[in-house]
């Protein structure tokens, strides 16, 4: 049998009491009923829940998909922001060899567009993209949204330049809504495959249908696994009402009650690079869940040890107004020992002959006891290993606690209203049909 991911609240004693964690759990039992029951507020975006069961008769045909693109091309661009490509991103860098471009196998590279507007990065992709047979796998509900579909709109223009309308339209893949929007249009005009984003399903929950799963797969990764990790993290959130051994719960609830304790701000801390992406995947699910009306935790993150000589030392010593939460991965794939040197110069005899994830793991050990001596609680989420399975187990873990956790906070935690506020302004400033009053406004106030 499996093991699970686990939550650790060792970090936290003499901040909080384990007595008030476990009553104020057993009564947020009732808000995890309501997020299953859909009776909570955001009731019409809860198709998430049920995705570890429901994506399975996807899988093969995802699976086929996948396989054509690899078979036609040796690069694939994401195009997408947010939601619509942080999931899959997170899970690919995860799995992948930290120097993809310079190991002998040479798998199928994937690339990202649309997750900005910065002229530099897309004419400098569009240079690479000259020298490459590549597939486009572009999402986006509507199709509107300004990053994604001017990426689209280039990338589209570039393929078509140099291969024909007829080579492009095999190498497009729209992931869009099933019926309506600009590029279900474009789409069905131009004879794109296509792959639906459940009207149910928000796009930072999305990371279990066809949104995540196509480029999850696209990269070689093992999807199936990936399902089965998310299907038994249900089993240990969503469908167990036991406060005591349900971790979506204790999360949710000591993460709110160190926001009571003064403590507004949540460092998601890793020890391996490659969980780099999952922590900006867990950043937008959170800060765009729970930051309305005033309320939240500010969800930052940093890449240990790197970051320990340059924001360890305000987390260490500066404001007392945050906590960490640490993703701990129990075992390596590698095994790399450190030599003795007659010499030791460098004075590095004393670690000879341990492995380096040892030496990892103490670095660990060793900040969070510095932490809490310094005033910081520390919230640990143990990971068995970093594969896709976990992964799967580790981002269901989250969404499900995310939503108790926007609960407590007595917001919705489906809705993201003030992601709007920019857009206006942006489309006011750039003469868009509609926005000429708000554009002389804005202009006037600039003067």
């Amino acid at each position: 049998m499996k093991e699970t991911i686990s939550i650790s609240l060792k970090g936290i004693e003499g901040f909080l009491s384990l007595e008030e964690i476990a009553a104020h759990s057993k009564a947020s039992v009732r808000l995890l009923g309501q997020l299953v029951s859909g009776t909570g507020p955001g009731s019409d975006f809860l198709g998430w829940l049920r995705l570890p069961e429901n994506i399975a008769g996807q899988i093969a045909r995802i699976e086929k998909v996948a396989k054509h693109l690899r078979s036609v091309s040796d690069t694939t661009v994401v195009v997408g922001i947010g939601g619509s490509y942080l999931g899959a991103r997170a899970v690919i860098e995860a799995l992948s060899h930290s120097f993809p471009g310079m190991v002998k196998e040479k798998k199928h590279k994937i690339i990202y567009a649309g997750h900005n507007v910065c002229e530099e990065y897309m004419g400098e992709l569009l240079e690479v993209l000259d020298k490459c047979n590549y597939s486009v796998v572009v999402i986006s509900k509507s199709g509107t949204t300004t990053e994604p579909a001017i990426a689209f709109r280039l990338l589209k223009n570039h393929m078509e330049s140099r291969c024909g309308k007829s080579v492009a339209a095999d190498r497009i893949i729209a992931i869009t809504d099933a019926k309506k929007g600009a590029l279900r249009s474009l789409a069905d005009l131009n004879g794109y495959e296509t792959f639906d984003i459940p009207d149910d399903v928000g796009g930072r929950f999305s990371v279990l249908t066809p949104v995540g799963m196509l480029p999850i797969a696209v990269a070689g990764f093992d999807i199936k696994e990936f399902a089965e990790g998310a299907k038994s993290a249900a089993a240990i959130t969503r469908d167990n009402k036991d406060p005591q051994s349900n971790p979506a719960l204790i999360y949710a609830v000591t993460r709110n009650l160190l926001l009571q304790a003064g403590k507004s701000i949540e460092v998601l801390v890793n020890f391996n690079p490659k969980l780099h992406y999952t922590a900006e995947w867990w950043k937008q699910l959170y800060g765009e869940s729970e930051g309305k009306e005033g309320k939240g935790i500010f969800p930052a993150s940093v890449d240990f040890t790197t970051d320990l000589h340059s924001l360890g030392q305000y987390i260490q010593e500066g404001q007392r107004i945050l906590f960490e939460t640490v993703l701990s991965v129990k075992s390596t794939g590698e095994r790399i020992r450190i030599p003795a040197e007659k010499d030791d110069q460098d004075q590095l005899n004393y670690l000879a002959g341990k492995q380096l994830s040892e030496i990892n793991k103490s670095a660990e050990t060793g900040t969070v006891i510095a932490h809490n001596e310094g005033g910081v609680p520390v919230i640990t989420i143990n990971i068995p290993a970093l594969n896709a399975y976990y992964l799967g187990q580790l981002m269901y873990f989250f969404e499900v606690a995310c939503g108790i956790s926007g609960y407590i906070l007595d917001v919705n935690p489906f809705d993201q209203p003030g992601v709007e506020a920019y857009k206006k302004n942006m489309f006011a400033l750039l003469n868009k049909p509609g926005y000429e009053e708000a554009g002389k406004k804005l202009k006037e106030k600039l003067k």
